[in-house]
């Protein structure tokens, strides 16, 4: 049987407003895939053909490769452009199956659009939907009774991905997963609720194999999730063991992290060391994701002073030991008024800051965020394909859902009116994702 997998297209901010093409004089930084179709392709029974496409770059529009079966993983934004490839298949009569976030948190809109829906981690019921798939008996619902094991997974296929590049797409990095779950309840975030709440590591050897495949094929990795830095038992200790070894094998090996994700409160309660061993590791940048800390909200949402000490402070650490902090600044939180994009902008001259992005604070399916506007009768649009941190989509409590909107862009253009010299700036120092 012949598998295609599908990762559908979603808008980023310069879709959703080009204007943003002209505002910011940098490269735009598109990503690679999540590592979610790797990972359940690597389960996949023997005896298949697997093949890949990412509709982002190749539209399946047109050209789709002929499968037995089609396979989609996808998180909010992408999931207009999702429905819209299954109703296609299935009209063709072409058996089609969803995983990934957005089906997990909203699986009986998907079941409408889909012939079998994955809830939860797709590794532990992938072999059998493939052999029902297979036998021509799909059910309607696969859903994992337990989080997958890690202990007894295998490296994610990431050939799969590295195959498909040409020079439409050649992505310099790609995530690399050094565990699942999350502690926290943060707002607008849906990885507890999809992961589980308890951190769960992956092998410290897998995690070095697959930094390693990537390597081979001259690609670097960065780590996404900001759960490197948490105080959880055994965290820490494995993510500064791996800075070890990347220290020691980087050049023989070739093997390099570009970022790593973490929040201010999170890289202001390390050791001052791991500052210095990151940057022995080789990582340039930090990418310290904002909106959803207590240190981010009372700083740029009522503006205490307390809080914006601590943020500037978080800075310079980074500054100090040569690890840029490239900042995501997120507004609509619900302390945030119509001070909050001064004061955003204010900050970020005081301490400096080369680059930064910004989003809207959007309620993603699955999130508390998305449970309280619902609750409040706030949220105004449901087209998913809007909810890329791009768009308002709720009524916001403390201004207009226009003024958070123009806002949102004016934050964007201010920003970056006085760093026009960017565009004569080497490509691995002026790349933002917009």
């Amino acid at each position: 049987m012949k598998i295609q997998f599908i990762y559908p297209a979603f808008d980023r901010h310069a879709q959703s407003h080009p204007e943003l093409k002209q505002l910011v004089p940098c490269n735009e930084y598109i990503g690679s895939p999540s590592l979610g179709i790797a990972a359940v392709a690597a389960c996949t029974p023997a005896g298949h053909e697997l093949a890949f496409v990412d509709d982002r770059i190749h539209p399946v529009d047109e050209h789709l490769p002929e499968a037995d079966l089609y396979a989609l993983s996808f998180f909010t934004p992408a999931a207009t452009r999702a429905l819209a490839i299954a109703d296609r298949l299935r009209a063709e009569g072409k058996p089609v199956v969803a995983g990934g976030i957005f089906p997990s948190m909203m699986p009986d809109l998907c079941r409408a659009h889909f012939d079998a829906v994955v809830i939860g981690e797709g590794e532990p019921v992938w072999p059998r939907l493939v052999e029902d798939a297979a036998a021509g008996r799909l059910a309607p619902v696969y859903r994992a009774e337990r989080p997958a094991d890690l202990s007894a997974l295998g490296p994610p296929a990431v050939e799969l991905y590295l195959d498909a590049e040409d020079e439409l797409f050649c992505p310099d990095d790609y995530p690399l997963q050094a565990s699942r779950g999350c502690p926290f309840a943060c707002d607008a975030c849906v990885l507890p609720a999809c992961m589980g709440k308890k951190i769960r590591h992956f092998p410290e050897e897998l995690v070095w194999e697959t930094l390693k495949r990537f390597a081979a094929r001259s690609k670097r990795c960065c780590l996404t999730e900001d759960t490197a830095f948490m105080p959880v038992p055994g965290t820490r200790r494995r993510f500064r063991k791996l800075l070890k070894r990347i220290s020691e094998h980087r050049r023989e090996l070739s093997v390099q992290l570009s970022y790593v994700g973490t929040s201010m409160p999170l890289l202001l309660n390390v050791e001052e060391e791991v500052f210095d061993e990151v940057r022995e590791a080789g990582v340039g940048r930090f990418y310290l994701v904002g909106g959803f800390d207590p240190i981010t909200r009372g700083a740029f949402g009522p503006g205490e002073p307390q809080m914006l000490a601590k943020a500037e402070r978080c800075v310079r650490l980074c500054q100090d030991h040569g690890v840029e902090p490239y900042v995501s600044f997120l507004v609509g939180n619900e302390t945030d008024d119509e001070g909050t994009f001064d004061r955003m902008l204010s900050f970020a001259d005081r301490v400096g800051l080369n680059i930064a992005e910004f989003a809207v604070a959007t309620p993603y399916p699955g999130t508390p965020m998305w449970a309280r506007m619902r609750a409040e009768d706030r949220l105004i649009d449901t087209t998913w394909k809007h909810y890329n941190d791009a768009n308002v989509v709720f009524r916001p409590a403390r201004m207009s859902a226009e003024r958070l909107q123009q806002g949102y862009l004016s934050l964007w253009r201010e920003f970056y009116r006085s760093r026009r010299h960017l565009e004569q700036t080497d490509a691995t120092l002026c790349t933002v994702q917009f």
